[in-house]
């Protein structure tokens, strides 16, 4: 706790934490330092989540209209799983996975292979 308080001294100078709201925010972004730098790295990178909206994107926009929704979610299931071969994988999910397992044990479930 003395290492967030000399982090929140140090802030204070640059950001002033006594506007209204920040002092809350604040809370709230403490317990994120408390997980590893694996864990915050996968939970902070958007990445591959911007990456899939891409590919969701282009294939709707190169399609342009649909017959039904059913036709819309198809496609984008196709898209989905086209990009499934490609894809690589989070740097350090594994890391963080077994992390949130050992944290987390009795609401992580690892996906059975």
């Amino acid at each position: 706790m003395g290492r967030a308080r000399g982090l929140r001294r140090g802030l204070g100078r640059a950001i002033p934490l006594d506007r209204p709201g920040l002092a809350q925010a604040w809370q709230e972004v403490i317990p994120f330092f408390a997980f590893s730098p694996e864990i915050r790295r996968v939970i902070y990178t958007t990445n591959a989540i911007e990456s899939l909206n891409r590919i969701i994107r282009k294939a709707i926009k190169t399609r342009g209209s649909f017959p039904s929704e059913d036709a819309a979610e198809k496609l984008i299931y196709l898209a989905i799983r086209g990009h499934e071969k490609t894809a690589r994988t989070v740097r350090g999910w594994l890391t963080a996975v077994n992390q949130f397992a050992i944290m987390f044990e009795d609401r992580f479930k690892p996906i059975q292979g």
